[in-house]
């Protein structure tokens, strides 16, 4: 049986080709870039302009059409739904590719029979010295894993698909910043929350940007939260009159910061 493969990132696009690829099976994969866990989601699966205008003010410097990136996104799940082929949704256990998952269910939730997943948990990553309930997103497994689950896509049932799609639906419209999956359910919270564990983090000195955004990412829970993300929060920061950054704002190998 032949699937079109959906996936969360770039990167896991990446490796979900190399997989097929040394398997022999050239199949398609649909890659999903919108990191759905930070921004407003009201308006996603109708017009993507507010979501696009969240994108260029957090990362103009990727000079990327973020309008004409995320309505192909959404023409992508629309033909989906019209297609007669069946889907496997690959995700981990993260923020991101949970509401990836979910809002995939929403858009083919007319046609349930064509529905299937791979879902990866911390222990499939074969570390006994990682939480078994840690985050994690397909890229972060090896080739020969991912290999493995390609004779274990498996169907969703209707009934799931149908609760994950009213799951869906609430994300959209709660009156949330940022969603979190924390013991197999979401939470929502707010830029200020994430502010404040930055502010937390740096030291009475001026320090290199770079060097606090590996740290934020690490104490940063409930979501994966990106180099691009943060250096927004310290943009915002900034210009709150909380911190002060010296040199690139857009770029964190040259530029520094402290604290006000």
């Amino acid at each position: 049986m032949e699937y079109t493969h959906i996936v969360n990132g770039d990167h896991a696009g990446g490796v979900m080709r190399q997989v097929l690829e040394h398997a022999g099976r050239g199949e398609r994969v649909v890659v999903l870039r919108d990191d759905l866990a930070i921004g407003p989601l009201r308006e996603i699966d109708d017009d993507p302009r507010q979501r696009a205008a969240f994108w260029q003010r957090v990362a103009p410097m990727l000079k990327r059409d973020f309008s004409l990136d995320l309505t192909s996104e959404l023409d992508t799940l629309r033909e989906l739904a019209g297609e007669s082929n069946q889907v496997s949704i690959w995700h981990g256990d993260s923020a991101a590719d949970q509401l990836m998952l979910r809002r995939v269910a929403f858009h083919l939730r007319t046609c349930p029979a064509r529905l299937n997943e791979v879902a990866l948990k911390a222990p499939d990553l074969g570390n006994p010295g990682l939480a078994a309930d840690a985050p994690t997103a397909l890229a972060m497994y090896p080739e020969s894993v991912i290999a493995t689950r390609l004779r274990l896509i498996a169907p969703i049932s209707v009934l799931r698909i149908g609760r994950l799609a009213l799951e869906w639906r609430a994300l959209k419209h709660a009156e949330t910043q940022i969603r979190r999956w924390q013991h197999n359910t979401f939470e929502g919270g707010t830029y200020a929350d994430v502010d404040e564990t930055l502010m937390a983090l740096l030291p009475e000195t001026a320090i290199s940007t770079s060097l606090t955004i590996a740290a934020a990412t690490q104490a940063i829970r409930g979501f994966f939260a990106t180099d691009t993300f943060v250096l927004w929060r310290y943009r915002e920061l900034q210009a709150s009159g909380r911190l002060e950054l010296r040199g690139d704002p857009y770029d964190s190998s040259n530029c520094e910061l402290t604290r006000l």
